[in-house]
């Protein structure tokens, strides 16, 4: 089947925020990955003087290899190729537009939301992006011990006819992912969202797990082939990590096999996609107005 413009050998911007959008540093790693990897270089950038509370989302200071100290604003940009060749040994993404792929990476904006969007998709515009993947990460109820599904939903009818994806019928708070997505969609640039379930009794992050299932769904859609380096024994170890503490914790080794139990039915050949979209939803709704990397585990009552 024939992929629209932009999905599978156009020029692809991968999108990635900190914050509500990016339980476990899903997101985020999986864009930073890329971005490491094709060698990417700032093309564009916003002034976060206009989009950020420094309060809210504060600097940060760190030591460089000479000793000195350098502060680091919040801020959002866009990164682009760099022409810089791959070392011999080095592996790299490739497949269709690995060339030309972008990545947008960014912390939330505390204010003016539509400027913001409208700044970055202009210069998303400018870049001659033909298509936008939308990577988002949200705590839920999902077993640690089995794959993290990823769900995958679009608001363009050709998206969703040739990649098989669905439409969210999701209704209540959002992050910056849905404001870029409906600006982006009103220019002409067709979208995907992609959001993988993270174990919200896992509170502890970065989660590479979430992160290897991001990137195999940005495969499946794009065509693309990324090397995941040391990200699967990572992935293994922080599984190992969360059976030994459930191995200590009674309670919480039953909780997970329910939800074991939860997801073997959902993933039985007779489950239907409608049942998953809705169980995505549910999570949403759960969720509310929380930021995707915070709470502690505990056994929810069902929505």
């Amino acid at each position: 089947m024939q992929q629209p413009t932009g999905f599978q050998g156009g020029r692809l911007l991968i999108v990635a925020f900190e914050g509500w959008n990016d339980a476990g540093e899903a997101a985020t790693g999986a864009a930073r990955l890329l971005a490491e990897r094709l060698r990417l270089v700032e093309v564009a950038a916003v002034d976060p003087e206009l989009y950020f509370d420094y309060q809210f989302t504060r600097p940060t200071i760190q030591s460089e290899p000479d000793g000195s100290r350098r502060l680091s604003w919040p801020g959002a940009a866009i990164l682009g190729p760099s022409g810089i060749p791959a070392e011999p040994d080095e592996e790299g993404v490739t497949g269709p537009g690995a060339d030309a792929l972008h990545v947008l990476l960014g912390a939330e904006p505390a204010r003016t939301w539509k400027g913001f969007a409208a700044e970055l998709v202009d210069a998303a515009l400018s870049a001659d992006i033909e298509g936008i993947v939308l990577l988002g990460a949200m705590l839920a109820d999902a077993p640690h011990t089995r794959p993290l599904a990823v769900f995958a939903s679009s608001e363009n009818p050709e998206v969703r006819a040739a990649l098989g994806v669905e439409r969210s019928t999701y209704e209540g708070p959002v992050g910056i992912l849905s404001v870029i997505a409906d600006q982006a969609e009103r220019v002409g640039i067709p979208t995907v969202s992609l959001w993988a379930s993270v174990p919200h009794y896992v509170h502890n992050a970065p989660s590479p797990k979430a992160v290897l299932a991001l990137l195999g769904k940005v495969e499946e859609l794009t065509g693309l082939s990324i090397p995941r380096g040391s990200l699967e024994d990572e992935a293994q170890a922080w599984e190992a990590s969360v059976d030994a503490l459930a191995s200590d914790d009674d309670e919480m080794a039953g909780y997970i096999q329910q939800l074991e139990q939860a997801r073997d039915a959902a993933d039985a050949p007779e489950a239907s996609g409608e049942a998953i979209a809705q169980e995505f939803e549910r999570y949403l709704r759960r969720r509310g107005d929380q930021p995707g990397g915070s709470g502690p585990w505990r056994p929810r009552d069902g929505a």
